[in-house]
């Protein structure tokens, strides 16, 4: 994560907290170091992101400015944006695999391990007149294996003409 995603990240919570948050709670929730925490703070501040009022000789209370909200909303937007076209992206990627699963014979696809992305597959198979296949024990059918992002077979496991869905994702 950069630190533009990390400010995005700050200023989040600062705008959610419903009572004064501490530069230690945000540093713990962001995943920063106390520093690192400040800096940003401070950056904020700068940027008129974040007002600063002094509560006490030891406390300090932050709030997200108008063009604090309007900046989260302008980041969280290109975010989705982002997101949306990764999301399609994924799916494109993964109807033509199982497209080729069927080009080339297959009744059914299983994909092996958990997957963020089990119902774009389930849906590609649908859409292509696969079976999406959960117990590969009990399927009387031709099947194609795919492994799920999370799943590392050795290569005695792994499966002849097998894919991987973290291969689809790789740029060359």
């Amino acid at each position: 994560m950069n630190h533009e995603d990390k400010e995005l990240e700050i200023l989040e919570n600062i705008y959610h907290s419903s009572s004064s948050v501490r530069q230690r709670d945000l540093a713990e929730i962001v995943g920063l170091s106390l520093g690192m925490t400040n800096a940003i703070l401070k950056r904020l501040v700068k940027k008129g992101l974040l007002t600063v009022r002094k509560v006490n000789n030891r406390n300090i209370r932050y709030a997200v400015s108008p063009a604090g909200v309007e900046a989260i909303t302008r980041k969280s937007y290109r975010y989705f944006k982002r997101t949306i076209k990764n999301v399609v992206f994924y799916k494109e990627s993964i109807e033509r695999l199982v497209q080729e699963g069927k080009e080339s014979g297959y009744d059914g696809i299983f994909l092996k391990g958990r997957s963020d992305l089990d119902f774009i597959v389930e849906h590609s198979c649908i859409s292509n007149g696969l079976d999406y296949v959960r117990d590969p024990d009990s399927y009387v059918g031709r099947l194609f294996t795919i492994y799920a992002e999370s799943y590392i077979p050795d290569s005695e496991t792994r499966e002849q003409g097998a894919s991987f869905l973290q291969e689809l994702f790789v740029t060359p």
